[in-house]
């Protein structure tokens, strides 16, 4: 993955057969990093790989990563630890994020700095953006890395107390985990799955429009799988609570890292066993059957009166590959 970031003189992420990830047509599902979860547990490791000038630290400020503008478009804001020595020895939340070519990876969280674009370290480096907004230009692989990283920068910026005393937690196992100072739980990062499922029948799919969306945008039904539930229970339960659509044959198509928070979107293929549509007025507020022309012409922007999620989204895919389907 060829790169030229001028901040650190980074060594460019490879995708190496070992660590290449499955096809997967998904944003931010493409993480080449070995994350070497046996490290976490040793200090003087991590110690070390901080003071190894080959090592890279993405910084985040309220959740954004460090984003630099280049001849050819924008990267993430790799910087060596030297240059943040003032950061890395204080409390500020660094985790680790794994290896690649022998290169350890980190991201930092300096939102504690009232302003780092223009003040301190960081000033003139590059501009912290929100990461849905980048994505899209940057390399599937760097997504998928500032994805991990600010899923686990948001949890622990939730979570500094303890869920079952109050008493504040402290930063463990290199940011994988939160013990308590006072009653000594252990607190860890969580994922929350999410079904999202694109029900069809005789050539149709089925759309819904939640209520703050805009008119014309529509996409495929999601919720949270519940305790207890499987994913294809959760997928006919969503659709039926949002629509009384009844479906059937649930079967998964892919899965997708969604870091807003920390999701785990799970998209999946459905058919519809009824027709009639009764929206829950609550969750979603207008649900409609597109036929395949419909969806094909909002997919490349030829539609007046339909819109589709963009490509980072896993309802895109879903869509394109029902139209793709039919030959």
């Amino acid at each position: 993955m060829p790169r030229a970031t001028p901040l650190a003189n980074p060594v460019p992420l490879g995708n190496s057969p070992a660590m290449s990830p499955p096809r997967n047509p998904n944003g931010f599902a493409h993480n080449p990093l070995d994350r070497s979860a046996h490290h976490r547990t040793d200090p003087d490791w991590i110690a070390q790989r901080l003071g190894d000038p080959s090592s890279l630290v993405v910084p985040f400020w309220r959740a954004m990563p460090l984003i630099v503008k280049l001849p050819d478009g924008r990267d993430t804001g790799w910087l060596r630890p030297s240059l943040l020595p003032s950061a890395l020895a204080g409390e500020a939340t660094l985790v680790f994020l794994g290896v690649e070519k022998d290169i350890a990876y980190f991201a930092l969280d300096v939102s504690d700095m009232a302003d780092p674009e223009r003040e301190g370290p960081l000033a003139g480096l590059g501009r912290f953006e929100e990461l849905r907004a980048i994505a899209p230009e940057l390399h599937r692989a760097e997504a998928s890395i500032l994805a991990q990283a600010k899923s686990l920068i948001d949890w622990h910026a939730r979570h500094r107390f303890c869920a079952q005393c109050g008493a504040r937690t402290v930063l463990a196992d290199a940011g994988y985990k939160r013990t308590c100072s006072a009653c000594e739980a252990q607190h860890f990062p969580r994922t929350d799955p999410v079904v999202i499922t694109l029900a069809t029948r005789e050539g149709r799919c089925l759309l819904g429009r939640g209520p703050k969306w805009p008119d014309g945008f529509f996409s495929a039904l999601a919720g949270f799988v519940e305790p207890g539930e499987t994913i294809e229970q959760a997928a006919a339960r969503e659709i039926f609570e949002e629509t009384q659509v009844r479906v059937e044959n649930v079967r998964i198509f892919a899965s997708q890292p969604w870091p807003y928070p920390s999701s785990l979107m799970i998209g999946c293929f459905a058919e519809a066993a009824s027709e009639a549509i009764t929206v829950d007025g609550i969750e979603i507020a207008e649900a409609r059957w597109f036929d395949r022309a419909s969806v094909a012409a909002a997919l490349e922007g030829r539609s007046d009166v339909l819109r589709t999620p963009p490509p980072l989204a896993i309802a895109h895919q879903l869509l394109r590959v029902w139209i793709a389907e039919a030959g």
